[in-house]
């Protein structure tokens, strides 16, 4: 069941697919870091009129071509470029693309331990629904079972009514507690089948009705003991605690980006290729044109822009900051409580047994005196009540108790061996 859930279940699908998309955005912010070359090809025309004198320089490519005549009419002025080059690339002396390519590649990491959180809650979560199945099942047999006995036994009061040695009352007690069993097998084959569509929706796909699915929690598979002395670091690996992490780093690094927009910025723009006033002498020799543009920007004024910016990157990273600390003290409520739950549920489980032990007994004894014609009906219903509420009660407990250990998985951020660096 796991293994269908991983391969298909749509939401760990939809966090796989959050990884990807982030790693495409560190990659885009990554090629800032290398100037972008373009190829290009130009062919201009322009009609200018004799009596204006006027330089045309062509600002679509590289190369100058001037034009002067006076006198009626007008020139045509044509213009061919072909060039390599790259435009604005901004040299990294302050930082500002490294602290970017670092908050992109850190939201990267961020988004890769969502997914690994998400998977360890989808396990989790199957293994949970996997056993509500086993306990419905298990309760739904003692219902049967308990509705069987109560049949039997009105059939038993009904023919003592007949033979005059019991009274309609107690026909009618009987048959109150096989509608109510009725009642109750009806309402736990429902819940059966919702838990059966929870536990379908959870692996993204169909469960077969010959599914392999347990009919009981005692043969449900059984999660293997946590050793003794576990340090409590391993809880540092939890993936949402290393995603606050990486979020936090992120953080920082954006205070990077945003102190850098107060230095200089140094763009480069540059073209090498071919220029002429005619087509075909476009490749000729002497044809060669290149240009070489620097250009530096220093802010001055940005009406507050770059100040409230760096400020809100602060506070931004105070916000990760509360929200990592957070993350860890989560994670150390929710083994604490997992583990405390585990100590509670031993004792709880041993003494609910012992309860379904004393009410099968009380419940045989007053079946015998009732049968006897010792006692009346009202006794044997009053067992039968009570030992149906208490092996109820026991299911609901080794339900709680495995439940306990998935919960305990989840918790500590996956299986023991996902922290094997850690022990």
């Amino acid at each position: 069941m796991i293994e269908l859930a991983l391969s298909n279940n749509r939401d760990l699908r939809v966090s796989a697919l959050n990884v990807q998309a982030a790693d495409a955005q560190y990659r885009i912010q990554r090629a800032a870091f290398f100037p972008t070359v373009n190829a290009s090809g130009i062919a201009q025309a322009e009609k200018i009129p004799s009596d204006v004198i006027e330089s045309s320089t062509s600002s679509a490519g590289v190369g100058t071509v001037t034009a002067a005549n006076q006198g009626p009419g007008s020139v045509t002025v044509h213009y061919y470029n072909v060039g390599v080059g790259f435009t604005s690339y901004e040299l990294d002396f302050f930082g500002k693309i490294q602290s970017l390519n670092r908050a992109a590649l850190e939201q990267y990491f961020g988004y890769e331990e969502t997914r690994r959180s998400s998977q360890i809650s989808l396990i989790a979560e199957v293994a949970s629904a996997y056993l509500v199945i086993a306990a419905d099942r298990a309760i739904l047999k003692i219902t049967q079972e308990t509705m069987t006995a109560q049949m039997a036994t009105r059939d038993l009061i009904a023919r003592s009514l007949d033979a005059g040695t019991s009274t309609a009352l107690a026909l009618r007690q009987a048959e109150i507690t096989v509608d109510t069993a009725l009642a109750n097998l009806a309402s736990y084959a429902r819940q059966l089948e919702q838990d059966r569509n929870t536990l379908a929706l959870l692996i993204g796909g169909t469960l077969e009705d010959d599914a392999e699915l347990a009919d009981d929690l005692e043969s449900a598979p059984q999660p293997a003991e946590l050793p003794a002395d576990l340090p409590s670091s391993i809880l540092t690996r939890r993936p949402d605690v290393r995603a606050a992490e990486h979020q936090l780093i992120g953080a920082n690094a954006d205070i990077g980006a945003a102190r850098a927009a107060f230095f200089p910025s140094i763009s480069l723009t540059g073209n090498f290729g071919s220029a002429s006033s005619q087509l075909s002498g476009l490749f000729k020799h002497g044809s060669q044109a290149w240009t070489f543009a620097p250009q530096i920007n220093l802010p001055i004024f940005a009406g507050g822009a770059n100040l409230a910016n760096l400020d809100l990157a602060k506070i931004q990273k105070n916000i990760y900051i509360a929200q990592y600390e957070k993350a860890i003290q989560s994670a150390f409520r929710e083994v604490d409580d997992a583990l405390a739950a585990r100590g509670t549920l031993d004792e709880q489980l041993a003494a609910q047994r012992a309860l379904v032990d004393a009410t099968a007994g009380a419940y045989g004894l007053s079946n015998l005196r009732f049968r006897n014609g010792v006692d009346s009906f009202l006794p044997v219903l009053d067992a039968q009540r009570s030992l149906y509420s208490a092996q109820q009660g026991l299911i609901n407990l080794q339900l709680a108790r495995l439940q306990n250990m998935a919960t305990l998985y989840k918790a500590l951020g996956g299986g023991l061996k996902e922290h094997s660096e850690s022990l």
